[in-house]
């Protein structure tokens, strides 16, 4: 399956809800869900579908899919993962996600986005315990530091991003702006982890 590569907006307004993929734009008054709070399409505006137990199931977990931007094939080795482990499944599968390396870059406020994080994993502007890793869906370990490269730290997306970003906004992150780096603490409970999803449906839909 093919990188969804049209606009980002038109994601939220098929899940009816602010998904964040393009930065602050999300935040302001620019967002097209602002203005067009309903599907997008042709018929978008005068569509009433009433979705069966199935179609609510597929419309969470292709909302999450999107939130973090990975495919199917790989989105389905997570749970697969998740559901080996002791706990709740559903909750292992928000908490691994939360540990990929792209993530924890827009988490710590180097990037606007997590496609823009992306970027710049794949680019190679990002070290992990000071080594090079451009691996988006690396997963991060409690104690890692991620860091921007020396070559990278004039980068102004970096440091436009890091301006819009509060200090230590997560308690399993800590943020150093001084030097352009983080450490990961520890990974989080799901209660910690701010993603309006209802992870349980998600269990529910690859469990048929």
């Amino acid at each position: 399956m093919a990188r969804y590569t049209g606009p980002s907006c038109k994601l939220c307004r098929r899940e009816k809800q602010k998904l964040f993929l393009k930065g602050s734009k999300c935040n302001s008054e620019k967002c097209p869900l602002e203005q067009k709070n309903y599907p997008p399409g042709q018929h978008g505006l005068n569509r009433r579908a009433k979705f069966s137990e199935y179609g609510v199931q597929l419309r969470e977990k292709q909302k999450v899919k999107r939130i973090y931007g990975i495919l199917e094939t790989q989105f389905r080795t997570y749970f697969e993962n998740a559901n080996r482990q002791k706990g709740v499944t559903g909750a292992n599968l928000i908490m691994m996600l939360e540990r990929r390396l792209d993530n924890v870059v827009f988490r710590l406020g180097f990037s606007p986005s997590r496609k823009a994080a992306r970027q710049l994993v794949l680019h190679g502007h990002l070290l992990v315990n000071g080594q090079t890793v451009n691996v988006p869906s690396f997963l991060v370990a409690p104690g890692d530091v991620v860091s921007v490269r020396d070559a990278s730290k004039k980068m102004d997306s970096i440091h436009d991003s890091l301006r819009r970003t509060k200090d230590n906004l997560y308690s399993w992150l800590q943020i150093e702006k001084a030097s352009l780096s983080g450490t990961f603490l520890q990974v989080p409970e799901r209660e910690e982890i701010p993603l309006n999803a209802n992870e349980q449906l998600i269990v529910e839909l690859y469990s048929k």
